[in-house]
């Protein structure tokens, strides 16, 4: 684990470098949840939300709080969640005790309990928000980078060199940028406004158009029957709209 310290300590370097005052959250599933990771938080100031292995220990620990997620599940027929926050600390891996947060949830046919662990505070971030909000999101991160692989392919790099490779992942990415602010702004309140990016260029991008060129201007026509031709219009309206504001 010593490389992942290694690379850590460079990635920081460099973001304070350039941000000196920024906040730094490292967040991980429990692959990175090791002492020498959160030690080194420790010690640098760096704040971390890590995804930990269950065990019995802790699966013991929220015994009382999956009791009452299942008595609540089988009462309302959906889900349900109770969290715990409580003070933990292995037999032999770790250097200190630490603040764990364990999510005891019971999805209607079967327990599904998760843990946490954390060196931020319960004032700052009670135990619901810091599962929730805080390290949920790190699923989300990892969905946006799917989305950018599978819907702009990003992963195509097979060219013979490193730098024309690196020159498609840059082309992708650039193309992500784009395409996330037209769905931030242009896309607001629209069908589309939470479509992946692929959906997007699919549906409203990828359509035929007859281009008319003259001296003063080029002309794009659409088909009078295209089915969202109502969101180019929401998407024309937002896009003047913003572009007021700016001004």
């Amino acid at each position: 684990m010593s490389g992942a310290v290694e690379e850590l300590e460079r990635i920081v370097s460099q973001l304070l470098a350039r941000w000196p005052d920024v906040r730094i959250i490292v967040r991980g599933d429990s692959g990175f949840c090791r002492d020498e990771v959160m030690r080194w938080c420790e010690e640098n100031g760096l704040f971390f939300v890590l995804g930990l292995q269950k065990n019995s220990r802790l699966i013991a620990e929220i015994e009382g709080e999956m009791k009452q997620a299942r008595a609540i599940s089988e009462q309302t027929g959906k889900e349900a969640r109770v969290f715990k926050d409580f003070r933990y600390e292995t037999n032999r891996t770790w250097s200190r005790e630490r603040r764990v947060v364990g999510k005891a949830e019971y999805t209607t046919d079967k327990e599904n309990p998760r843990f946490v662990t954390t060196n931020l505070s319960p004032d700052e971030y009670d135990a619901r928000s810091l599962y929730e909000d805080l390290y949920c999101a790190r699923g989300d991160m990892e969905n946006r980078i799917k989305e950018q692989q599978l819907g702009l392919f990003a992963d195509r790099t097979s060219a013979h060199t490193l730098r024309a490779n690196q020159l498609r992942l840059w082309l992708s990415s650039v193309a992500y940028m784009i395409l996330n602010e037209l769905r931030r702004i242009a896309l607001a309140g629209t069908e589309l406004a939470h479509a992946q990016v692929s959906t997007i260029r699919t549906r409203l991008l990828k359509i035929g158009v007859v281009v008319t060129a003259s001296v003063r201007r080029i002309r794009v026509s659409l088909s009078s029957v295209f089915p969202l031709q109502h969101v180019w219009w929401r998407v024309l309206e937002n896009l003047h709209r913003h572009h007021v504001m700016r001004r």
